[in-house]
Parts: C-alpha cells; structure tokens; sequence
C-alpha cells in the first residue's frame, strides 16, 4: 500500500493560459489519474484529497489540476470550448511525462464535464465524475445527462442525495454510487468518496478489463 508523499507542483503552458498540476506518486504507479475542481472550488477541496490518498494507495499517479480560469483568479469557467481546448493540451502533457500508464480523468461538478467532454479525445480510459451537475438547482428540464452518455468511456459518478443539481439516472454511468446525506460539496464523508472511486479504478485500469 502507498501513501501519497509530498505534492510536486508542475506549471503546465496550455492555449489559454497556464495551469497548476499538483502531482502525488504512487510507489509503483500502474495508472495516471488526471482530477480537477469545480467551477469556482480548488484542488484541496476535501473529496479531491480523499481521492488523492485513496487512488495513490490503489496504485495510481494522481494530477490534481487548478484549471488557468482559478489560476488567474476567475471564478467562472467561461467557454466550454476553450475550457476543454486547455484541458486537452495540460492532459497531454501530463501524459508525456508518465508514458505508458493508462489513463483515467475526472473532476467534481463543473470539472467532472469537462472529464465527460474530452474523455475520447485525450485517449482516456475511464472518467470519475464527483457531484455531477445533472442540472441547474431547480431547473431539471436543463439536463446536462447527454454529456454522461457522451463520454463514450465507462463513468463512475458519485452523487449525494441531497444534491440541489440532481442525481444522474443509473442507467447512464457503468456505475451509480448515491451516498446518503450528502450535498453538493460531498464534505460529509469524503474518505467514502475516495475509497469508491479507488476500489473501481483499481477494477477498471486493471489490464485487460473492459
């Protein structure tokens, strides 16, 4: 079992600016996890660090990412388009720095579309969607349910039940976790959120599996 040890910080170039990796080393790494915030969070929002320490534990490479909106201090993602245009160009550069490691990426809320939008793009092989935003509060005829069944990889999301952005159909993920008592933010039992998605990223980035 590995624990992760102190955060390298990497200031990755992309087309709209720079961003922040903080990267945490498994000891003998058999995949790369690229994680992200939501739209006006951070990368030490409490369920990203619980995943973190999980998925170092389960064997992972974990890249939690401060996308270059937060990182010159906008508090809005703004263009989906060039979001995911960003996102695409730090990703493979984190991929060219662990060649060879299969890879999985994943945000909470705002992040975890990203995650579904470029899933294909980036060659990913799993997405982890923490607090998906199925729609805005009070709004459910907004659904954003379309981006899940887009990913066209196989997408864990983590959801609270007491969720004001709703709680995705199970039928559009390959696995629905719903945690009880939990809000948007999933601050309530984060080491529960980390340990689901380290128990099916151990599973999933396994070689050979589906």
């Amino acid at each position: 079992m590995s624990t992760p040890s102190e955060a390298l910080p990497l200031e990755i170039m992309t087309p709209h600016g720079p961003a922040l990796a903080e990267i945490d080393e498994a000891a003998d790494p058999r995949f790369l996890l690229v994680i992200t915030h939501g739209s006006a969070g951070g990368v030490d929002a409490p369920d990203l660090l619980a995943v973190r320490d999980a998925t170092v534990g389960a064997g992972g490479v974990v890249a939690r990412v401060l996308q270059p909106f937060r990182l010159r201090g906008a508090r809005a993602p703004g263009s989906a388009v060039k979001q995911d245009e960003a996102w695409a160009a730090l990703v493979a550069e984190l991929r060219g720095r662990y060649p060879g490691l299969p890879l999985a990426q994943g945000g909470r809320s705002n992040g975890a579309r990203v995650a579904c939008r470029t899933a294909l793009g980036v060659g990913a092989e799993a997405v982890v969607a923490l607090a998906f935003p199925l729609h805005p509060p009070g709004r459910p005829e907004r659904s954003r349910a379309g981006e899940l069944r887009a990913a066209g990889v196989a997408v864990l999301v983590v959801n609270g039940d007491r969720d004001p952005f709703g709680v995705p159909e199970a039928a559009d993920a390959a696995r629905l976790v719903v945690l009880p008592g939990e809000g948007h933010d999933l601050k309530k039992d984060p080491a529960r959120v980390g340990e689901v998605v380290a128990e099916w990223l151990e599973v999933r980035m396994r070689p050979g599996s589906a």
